[in-house]
């Protein structure tokens, strides 16, 4: 063999052999990029969990202050605006039900969003390790579920925050009408109510 010869066949050996170095390097690196990704929706979910559940707690607190305000309502003997207190807090107290059903079903949704997101993970890793291109579109349906729970959470939560401003609005017209009442006849003169 000459010399000519074996400088072609060491350089195409050095060639294949960095080519199959390359290659599994760079799927390894698409595999973890694709990994990654529902990564971001994970951690969108987990901010999204976190302001639900404060927003919950908030209702827990208010229904417990309309509760003592009733108690306090029933006790007292006075019978100006009774009825219309009555009818507000009854009122408020069916909204916050209305609005902690919704965060309840809210969470329920981002919290299996992240358990797909989570499965959508795992999937990738699985089915490129174990080569079966079979199953590759499993990780496609479980985004898209996951994608499907999480703009379900989201809609709940825009209602819910369309019945927290019903329920703002409501009391605030309630302590107009209060304000009204009490209130001497000039200084209720100077100050009109407001639009929303």
């Amino acid at each position: 063999m000459d010399r000519a010869c074996c400088k072609r066949y060491r350089t195409r050996g050095i060639g294949a052999g960095r080519a199959m170095t390359v290659e599994p390097f760079t799927s390894a690196l698409a595999v973890l990029s694709a990994m990654i990704t529902p990564a971001v929706l994970i951690s969108a979910c987990g901010t999204l969990v976190l302001s639900t559940s404060t927003r919950l707690g908030r209702i827990v607190d208010r229904v417990r202050d309309l509760s003592d305000r009733f108690e306090q309502l029933v006790a007292d003997p006075t019978p100006a605006l009774q009825a219309e207190k009555r009818a507000m807090i009854l009122g408020q107290l069916a909204l916050s039900t209305s609005r902690a059903r919704l965060l309840q079903r809210a969470l329920t949704s981002l919290y299996l969003a992240i358990g797909v997101f989570v499965s959508t993970t795992v999937a990738i890793g699985i089915i490129a390790v174990a080569g079966g291109q079979r199953y590759s579109g499993l990780p496609v349906v479980l985004g898209l579920a996951g994608s499907c729970f999480l703009c379900y959470g989201s809609s709940l939560l825009i209602l819910e925050a369309r019945l927290a401003f019903a329920s703002t609005r409501k009391e605030m017209d309630f302590l107009w009408r209060m304000s009204q009442h009490y209130a001497p006849s000039p200084l209720s003169k100077d100050h009109q109510h407001p639009p929303i």
